[in-house]
């Protein structure tokens, strides 16, 4: 009886354990800090660990951080409450406002005081492409370095400003090749000349004149788009509000005297701090992401008059009320 008991209270413990493995956080202390995939895992590390270790020792709280191999992976782990807080751009926020329960409360700041950033599409300074008239007069013979899925500056923006305005569709039967791929991996691609063009952005760019600038100076800038805002924060909305409030009272306030700290921030990459922020810098995205969806129904030829009118009469409806919420 005495092993049957003992027996018994081993399997109850260990439920207990394999229960605990599988929920998203122990308590409302356990955070996990979803970070997109801009460059490799190490990368982000190493820029991003110094940032969470001042997090845990400020506010108490036990934040660990988290790394996906695609934006998407850190959406869906913040969908299913495996990530309660992240560093997303304004698309991938986007994404999470709408389909993983979250809410921006926090925009980064830039050491040079800009308001945000721009999407830039480049080649090698070696390149036989020279101009974007070059670009869009060769498309079938280029191989192009694209963004993330969903990228603000990689895909969203240039796809939306720049190649929907010369009426091209990036995929594998207008370009010679079209690769996927992570800002890192795609700046390196056209340094060291393996793809003709790539979308990046200028923080990218700004970070790799600093660290390497004998690689800066074979990158060419063929384009560049309007201002983005600035990459956002999100964290879940049903987060306690104690839990908030520390956040808040961190982001709000952190290097905003400390040397450390904002040299911290300014080896993350090149930033000076946070703001506050709230899901209405989404705005202009939304505008963007819904002329694209325009876009794609006014050239589906699977569609009749009728069902194309009526989809684009929607989103334009869609478009105007955005209009409209953005106004003072």
């Amino acid at each position: 009886m005495k092993l049957l008991r003992s027996m018994l209270s081993w399997f109850a413990a260990s439920a207990v354990a394999a229960a605990s493995l599988g929920a998203p956080a122990a308590h409302a202390e356990d955070l996990n800090f979803g970070i997109i995939s801009t460059d490799s895992s190490a990368v982000l590390k190493q820029r991003w660990q110094p940032f969470i270790d001042d997090m845990n020792r400020q506010t108490g709280l036990h934040v660990n951080a988290f790394f996906a191999t695609d934006y998407s992976g850190i959406i869906e782990a913040m969908r299913f409450n495996k990530v309660q807080i992240g560093y997303f751009g304004n698309a991938s926020a986007m994404e999470a406002v709408d389909r993983s329960n979250g809410e921006l409360f926090a925009k980064v700041l830039y050491a040079n005081g800009d308001a945000g950033y721009k999407s830039v599409l480049i080649t090698n300074v070696n390149s036989r492409v020279k101009t974007l008239d070059d670009v869009f007069k060769n498309t079938k013979d280029l191989t192009l370095g694209w963004g993330d899925p969903n990228s603000t500056s990689g895909t969203l923006i240039p796809g939306y400003y720049l190649f929907a305005q010369h009426g091209v569709q990036v995929n594998a039967s207008t370009f010679k090749t079209v690769l996927p791929s992570s800002h890192e991996a795609n700046l390196l691609a056209v340094v060291n000349n393996k793809v003709d063009i790539a979308t990046n952005n200028t923080i990218e760019l700004a970070n790799l004149q600093q660290k390497h600038p004998d690689q800066f100076a074979q990158v060419r800038v063929l384009w560049t788009s309007p201002l983005i805002p600035s990459d956002p924060l999100v964290w879940r909305k049903d987060l306690p509000e104690a839990t908030k409030q520390k956040l808040r009272d961190f982001f709000y306030h952190y290097a905003k005297t400390d040397p450390k700290e904002k040299k911290v921030m300014a080896d993350i990459t090149g930033y000076a701090g946070f703001a506050p922020a709230s899901d209405a810098q989404l705005l202009p995205i939304r505008a963007v992401a819904l002329s694209r969806q325009k876009e794609k129904i006014a050239a589906d030829t699977h569609l009749s008059d009728a069902d194309r009118k009526s989809q684009i009469a929607a989103i334009d409806a869609k478009i105007g009320a955005l209009s409209n919420a953005a106004k003072p």
